[in-house]
């Protein structure tokens, strides 16, 4: 018997400015599916804490742990209303606010002279699939330049490095917490429309890591 793909799903806990992050309940959600379709599948799951230092120790610590073919992170984008499909991380960081252990860059750039890396045009395919759902879900440049666009940057030098032979990276509305009210101009995506699209993204991936692994 071929050993099982392994999928690593990964997300954030709370940082300044948002003390609930969706990104857990979501990972939760995910990493406890059972499906016949993922029978041949090791799904593991990661929450990181926001901070640059806790990227840098822990991702290398669970890729060499769980040794992933896959690698689909989650983070939270407070301020858009709908799923961001991110399809580049870019070589910047922001100065001007400081990460959950109050620590703020010394410098501008991540690594080298790169101005962007692209994690493939398997992106494209996950965003066919959230979209598939019904969910609004919509491609994007630019993954900020805080901890989910550090993150990204991280992990596709890890891919490029032989490490997971795929990684995606999928921003996430706020959303209200249990049943309270909608604030105004607040997601109208629920949870449960997330788990769905997620699913659907997390089929995606395992269906091409698949082919990744067999070519």
């Amino acid at each position: 018997m071929s050993e099982k793909l392994r999928i690593l799903l990964t997300g954030f806990g709370p940082f300044p400015g948002a003390p609930y992050n969706p990104t857990q309940p979501l990972v939760a959600r995910l990493a406890q599916l059972r499906r016949p379709a993922l029978d041949d599948v090791a799904l593991s799951s990661h929450i990181f804490p926001v901070t640059y230092a806790a990227v840098d120790r822990q991702l290398p610590d669970v890729l060499a742990k769980v040794k992933p073919d896959a690698l689909l992170m989650f983070g939270l984008a407070a301020r858009t209303p709908y799923l961001r499909i991110e399809t580049r991380a870019r070589n910047a960081v922001t100065m001007l606010w400081p990460d959950a252990a109050n620590t703020r860059s010394s410098k501008r750039g991540i690594a080298g002279t790169a101005e962007a890396m692209t994690f493939g045009p398997h992106t494209a395919r996950l965003l066919r699939a959230a979209r598939l759902t019904g969910i609004d879900a919509r491609p994007s440049r630019d993954a900020g330049a805080y901890l989910c666009n550090y993150l990204s940057w991280r992990a596709i030098e890890n891919v490029r490095a032989g490490g997971p032979q795929l990684a995606a990276f999928i921003h996430i509305p706020l959303l209200a917490r249990g049943g309270a009210v909608r604030r105004k101009g607040a997601a109208r995506i629920t949870l449960e429309e997330l788990v769905d699209a997620g699913e659907a993204m997390l089929m995606e991936m395992v269906g091409l890591a698949r082919k990744a692994r067999a070519s």
